[in-house]
């Protein structure tokens, strides 16, 4: 039996490491949830899983990603604010997945999240921390990009990717650390949305998560 009203989630991965982790949502069939990869890198994109994606900067960026400034992303995703406004109308609560340290998730992310708050939509961000083997530029970009983030989300989960290597009691290569993060995003994301759409014997409806 479904719901008269069900809650309407979106789930933005925004820049490279977002988008990865939401083309992982979309293979492990998380459900209940609208999925889109945003980033200013066509070629990225286009090789994903995912069915919505969703290019922004064109003019900015030239189908090019942000080359590792926050102010090209943000000056990417200003460009298409519009755009970003219509896939967000009719949406409830927003998830933004996001690999800080970069240039286009770092500095689009926090354009999207106000867009939310201006459309009064609940939003999560689930971002990571970059490993340290991505040097020390990129993990400043990071703690930057997150202290502007945490001040226009409603509440925000911070994976930090070399704590996680260090937990796991084995050695990884780089390409199985990045993918252990994108299932960890994965996990984080289909958790708290399971308590929202999955009926339970103890109901945990939109209201009471708001």
């Amino acid at each position: 039996m479904e719901a008269l009203n069900p809650t309407r989630i979106k789930v933005f991965g925004v820049g490279g490491g977002g988008c990865n982790a939401v083309n992982r949502m979309y293979l492990d069939g998380i459900e209940g949830v609208e999925l889109f990869a945003i980033n200013t890198d066509v070629q990225h994109i286009s090789s994903l899983s995912v069915p919505n994606k969703i290019q922004i900067g064109e003019k900015v960026t030239r189908g090019l990603g942000a080359g590792a400034k926050p102010e090209v992303g943000e000056q990417a995703a200003l460009e298409d604010a519009d755009k970003i406004k219509e896939i967000l109308r009719n949406t409830d609560m927003l998830f933004l997945a996001v690999g800080l340290g970069g240039g286009t998730g770092t500095g689009a992310a926090p354009v999207i999240a106000e867009i939310a708050k201006d459309m009064g939509i609940l939003t999560v961000a689930v971002v990571t921390k970059p490993f340290n083997f991505e040097g020390p530029r990129r993990a400043q970009v990071a703690n930057e990009g997150l202290e502007r983030l945490r001040d226009l989300v409603d509440t925000y989960i911070v994976v930090n990717n070399q704590r996680l290597v260090e937990l796991a009691d084995r050695n990884f290569s780089i390409r199985e650390a990045f993918r252990m993060v994108d299932d960890v995003l994965s996990k984080a994301v289909r958790g708290i949305t399971s308590i929202i759409v999955t009926p339970a014997l103890i109901n945990v409806d939109f209201a009471d998560v708001r």
